[in-house]
């Protein structure tokens, strides 16, 4: 099925000279194009999330400016009984030392010399409380590194390098509001992971099933929003497949960001999904599902990551749950993939920012 979205194969920059939104922005493509040189201050909103994941464990990484305050994040879960969870947030008013590049953090080539794009945030050696990431460039694809001190006051290490394999295609999507509001979101799954997460003298390996998702989000967001994002990655009916799927946020504005990834291809679904589960029992089976048939899945938790946050001008309620996607999906070319327990993620979010 072939989307009614504009597909953006050149460079563009996402904002006029006064900061609003240029309509040449508006489409979708295959590889990062957009380039999000923004203005203002109170609606923008900036982040690098990278999750990575593997049959066992996961662990997270968040970059956030969002004007008001920054919120830096390391969270890492062992599936199964008895399995770790761990998570260390820093907030820094005003964002001080929070600054994200207009285009894919550690991203290579993403902003030109080497090194350009790398973020890093927090100190080298955190104690208490504190948060130190890194998000840098390398030839084969992106470093991210991170420390913490676990509640238990245990130290905590991330080093993974996401590959970025030759031709690999991801999904990056301009969703409109309005001039003056509007996100650019740059959604990749798929992507072979490999590296180490050390707690304590544990170490947590990842690598022949690792696999990375990028969330990029470069914006100017409404106060109040609600939205869904579905992702997985892995092996499944004999092909490396990644489901990148949303609701909500983005209805009645022509754009979508749902889309498979299969074998490093992208397929772009134009139409919204629907999404059915119980917000009384997150932990419950959910259906999503295309009018077209091209998505018909059901996502089953093992684990509802429940967060609520609020600090005056900014409060959110997440529920992040992570679990098995089974069902079939359909590529543009007509060919269906039966997909069993493919390991991801659903949420359900209200943010007010």
């Amino acid at each position: 099925m072939t989307t009614h979205e504009r597909e953006i194969t050149e460079p563009v920059a996402l904002c006029r000279p006064d900061g609003r939104l240029n309509a040449a922005a508006v489409g979708w493509s295959r590889h990062p194009l957009h380039r999000a040189d923004l203005r203002g201050w109170g609606r923008t909103k900036r982040w690098e999330y990278w999750c990575v994941t593997t049959p066992t464990h996961l662990v997270a990484l968040t970059v956030s400016d969002l004007d008001f305050l920054a919120l830096n994040t390391v969270y890492v879960l062992e599936f199964g009984p008895g399995g770790r969870e761990i998570e260390r947030t820093a907030i820094i008013p005003g964002g001080r030392g929070v600054r994200l590049p207009p285009t894919i953090a550690g991203a290579p080539g993403a902003a030109g010399p080497r090194g350009m794009a790398d973020v890093v945030v927090g100190p080298e050696r955190p104690t208490r409380g504190r948060v130190g990431i890194a998000i840098t460039e390398e030839v084969e694809g992106t470093r991210l590194w991170a420390r913490c001190v676990t509640p238990d006051g245990l130290p905590l290490e991330v080093d993974v390098l996401v590959h970025d394999p030759a031709g690999h295609e991801s999904l990056s999507v301009v969703v409109p509001w309005s001039e003056r509001l509007f996100q650019y979101t740059s959604k990749h799954t798929a992507r072979p992971a490999v590296g180490t997460v050390t707690i304590g003298t544990d170490v947590l390996e990842f690598g022949d099933d690792a696999w990375g998702v990028l969330d990029h989000g470069r914006g100017r967001w409404p106060r109040s929003v609600d939205w869904n994002w579905g992702a997985a990655s892995g092996r499944t009916g004999g092909h490396v497949v990644g489901l990148q799927f949303g609701g909500r946020w983005t209805v009645g504005t022509g754009s979508t960001e749902n889309a498979l990834c299969v074998d490093g291809v992208i397929t772009k679904i134009g139409e919204e999904l629907e999404w059915t589960y119980s917000t009384a029992d997150f932990t419950a089976p959910w259906t999503i599902r295309a009018e077209s048939g091209q998505v018909d899945l059901v996502f089953t938790p093992f684990h509802d990551r429940h967060t609520h946050t609020d600090v005056g001008l900014i409060a959110n309620r997440t529920h992040q749950c992570f679990g098995y996607w089974s069902g079939t999906v359909r590529t543009d070319d007509g060919e269906e993939i039966v997909v069993e327990r493919l390991l991801g993620w659903a949420e359900d979010v209200h943010m007010r920012w």
